[in-house]
C-alpha cells in the first residue's frame, strides 16, 4: 500500500495526517499552536516560524510512527493552511518576519492607503475580491514604517502552507487559492499583480513563482522531518479552497460550510464573475482552475465553542472522560434537551460578513435568565450552535443576491459536523438539506488530493474529488424549526445592531475590528 501525506496549518494547531490512495485515513498527529500579541504592538498576532516548525515536525514523525508505515511508501506531501497568515524571507530563503492570519496591527497603514489612494481599494477589490482589512499590503507597508532594516532585507514572501512545503522542499512558491488572499491577485488571471504593490510605495519583486495546485515542487530536501528523500513535495493551496474539494465541492453552484475555528460558506462561481460592488462578500481564487469562490465568513466560531467549554464545562469533562466519549458530545447530548430559540439566549460574538467595513460587538450573552433550570451550560451551548448557523445562513443569503444562485443543498465538514445536533440545526436554520461526508475533516483530505495529483495517482483535483468523496449521512430541514428561527435570525440582527453602538460609543470592546476602522 502507497500513502499521501497532508500537513494541515491551522488557527489552533497543526496536524500531519496520512491517507492512503484511495482516501482512507490512516493517521493523524495534531498539536495545537498559539499567536501572541507583540509587547507593545496592539492587535499583532505574530507567526514563531521556530518554534512552530518544530511542532510540525513532531506531528508528521508523530503520525509516521502512529501508522507504522515505511516513510518509502510515502509517495508524496502537500500542505495547506489558515490563509491571509504570510511569512517574508530574505535572499537566502531564511524567515524574517511571519503573521498568523487575522493579525490587525496595521491599522495605521490602512488608515493611511485609504485616505491617501481614494477608491484604491475599490479598484483592487474589483481584481482580486479582497480588501485590504486581511491583505498582505498593510502589513508590508506596516514593516517598512516600523522595522525598514528588515523590510530592506525582504526578498519573497509566501503564506504558511507555502512555508511548510518550502521547509521541506527548500522552494518557495504560492497557488492561487491561497496567494489570492493576500489582495495581491487578480482572480480571473489566477496570479500575481505586482503593480498594487508599486502603485503604493513597496516593493514588486517580492513575489514567488504561482503554481497549480497538484503541481510537483520537488523532492523532501529536509531530511530531519523523518520523510523519505523519494517523497515528492506538491503545491497545495488555502484551507477552505481545500477543504471544499475534499468536500466534493467542485462544480459551479456547489455550497459547503466548513465548521472550524471560523465558519466558512463557501459557493463556486466562474473565475470571471464580476464581484459585489459593495465589497460585502470576499471572492478567493479556487483550487479547481476557472473557478473562484464567493465566500462568507464567521469569526471564531470554533475558538468560542472551545472557550465555552475551556471556561464552564468542568462537569461535562469529568462526564465525558469516565464515558470515554468527547466533551462536546456530552455537551450535544443535553443541548438536543433545549427548546428552538435556547430560552431567548441572544449570543453576540462574530456579527454577519461585512468585508468593506467590518468589525465586531463586545462578546457577550444577552437575555439570560435567573432560572437555572432555563438559562444553563445546556441552554447557553446551543444558543452557540444557534448562533452559528444563523451567521452562516446570513452570509449565504448576501451570496444569492448577488450571484442568483438559489441554494438548496449544503455540504457540511469540519469539527462541528461531528455531532448530530449540529447538523440538523444547520438544515433547520438555513432550509436546505445538509449532507455530511465521510470524512469530515476535509481540509486534510483535500491537502492529500494535491499531494495525489503530484504523484499521479489522480489526474486532477476534480477527479480526485469524484474518487474520494463518499457520503455519510444527511439531514432534512424541519420547516416549522426553519420559520422559528428566521424569526430568531431577524431579532438577533436588530440586537447587534445595538451591541455595535456600544461599540462605537466606546462603552463596550470589540471582540475583532479589521485594521483601520
Amino acid at each position: 500500500m502507497k500513502y499521501l501525506m497532508a500537513i494541515d496549518a491551522g488557527t489552533g494547531s497543526v496536524r500531519a495526517v496520512l491517507f492512503d490512495t484511495n482516501g482512507n485515513q490512516i493517521s493523524v498527529a495534531q498539536e495545537e499552536w498559539t499567536h501572541l500579541e507583540v509587547e507593545g504592538v496592539p492587535n499583532s498576532m505574530t507567526f514563531d516560524t521556530t518554534k512552530n516548525w518544530d511542532i510540525t515536525v513532531g506531528c508528521i514523525q508523530e503520525s509516521i510512527r502512529l501508522a507504522g508505515i515505511d516513510t518509502e511508501d510515502i509517495l508524496a506531501v502537500s500542505a495547506t493552511s489558515m490563509r491571509e497568515g504570510i511569512v517574508l524571507y530574505d535572499a537566502e530563503g531564511k524567515e524574517l518576519w511571519a503573521v498568523a492570519n487575522v493579525d490587525a496591527r496595521a491599522a495605521d497603514e490602512v488608515k493611511y492607503l485609504k485616505e491617501n489612494f481614494v477608491g484604491i481599494e475599490e479598484e483592487f477589490y474589483a481584481l482580486s475580491g479582497q480588501t485590504f482589512a486581511l491583505g498582505a499590503l498593510p502589513r508590508i507597508m506596516w514593516l517598512k514604517n516600523n522595522e525598514p532594516e528588515l523590510y530592506e532585507q525582504v526578498a519573497s514572501i509566501s503564506m504558511i502552507g507555502d512555508w511548510v512545503l518550502a521547509k521541506l522542499s527548500g522552494v518557495i512558491a504560492t497557488d492561487p487559492s491561497n496567494g489570492g488572499t493576500t489582495g495581491v491577485f487578480s482572480l480571473k488571471e489566477r496570479t500575481w499583480v505586482a503593480e498594487m504593490a508599486s502603485r503604493v510605495g513597496l516593493k514588486d519583486d517580492i513575489f514567488p513563482p504561482v503554481l497549480e495546485v497538484g503541481m510537483v515542487m520537488g523532492k523532501v530536501m529536509n531530511m530531519d522531518v523523518g520523510l523519505s528523500a523519494n517523497t515528492e513535495v506538491v503545491m497545495g493551496g488555502g484551507d477552505v479552497q481545500l477543504g471544499a474539494a475534499g468536500l466534493g465541492v467542485t462544480k459551479e453552484g456547489d455550497v459547503a460550510i466548513l465548521g472550524g475555528s471560523f465558519w466558512q460558506q463557501v459557493v463556486n462561481i466562474p473565475s470571471d464573475a464580476k464581484v459585489p460592488e459593495n465589497m460585502g462578500i470576499r471572492v478567493n481564487p479556487h483550487v479547481v482552475e476557472e473557478l473562484s469562490q464567493a465566500e462568507g465568513i464567521t469569526f471564531f466560531s470554533g475558538l468560542v465553542m472551545r472557550w465555552f467549554r475551556d471556561a464552564f464545562c468542568d462537569m461535562e469533562k469529568l462526564e465525558a472522560k469516565e464515558r470515554s466519549i468527547d466533551t462536546y458530545a456530552v455537551l450535544e447530548e443535553k443541548a438536543a434537551k433545549v427548546p428552538v430559540g435556547s430560552h431567548g439566549i441572544v449570543p453576540i460574538f462574530s456579527d454577519s460578513m461585512k468585508y468593506g467595513r467590518w468589525y465586531h460587538a463586545s462578546p457577550s450573552f444577552l437575555n439570560l435568565s435567573i432560572d437555572p433550570e432555563v438559562c444553563n451550560r445546556a441552554s447557553m451551548f446551543r444558543s452557540l450552535q444557534e448562533n452559528a448557523c444563523i451567521v452562516s445562513a446570513i452570509n449565504l443569503k448576501k451570496i444569492e443576491e448577488f450571484t442568483n444562485i438559489e441554494i438548496k443543498e449544503i455540504v457540511f465538514a469540519g469539527g462541528a459536523s461531528k455531532g448530530a445536533l449540529w447538523c440538523q440545526i444547520l438544515a433547520d436554520v438555513t432550509g436546505c438539506k445538509v449532507k455530511i461526508p465521510e470524512v469530515t475533516e476535509a481540509t486534510a483530505l483535500g491537502a492529500a488530493m494535491a499531494a495525489g495529483v503530484g504523484a499521479g495517482i489522480y489526474d486532477t483535483m476534480v477527479e480526485a474529488s469524484r474518487q474520494l468523496v463518499v457520503w455519510d449521512r444527511e439531514y432534512i430541514p424541519c420547516r416549522e424549526n426553519f420559520k422559528k428561527y428566521e424569526a430568531i435570525a431577524e431579532h438577533w440582527q436588530e440586537v447587534y445592531v445595538e451591541q455595535l453602538v456600544l461599540v462605537d460609543r466606546g462603552l463596550t470592546e470589540s471582540m475583532w475590528k479589521a485594521p483601520g476602522l
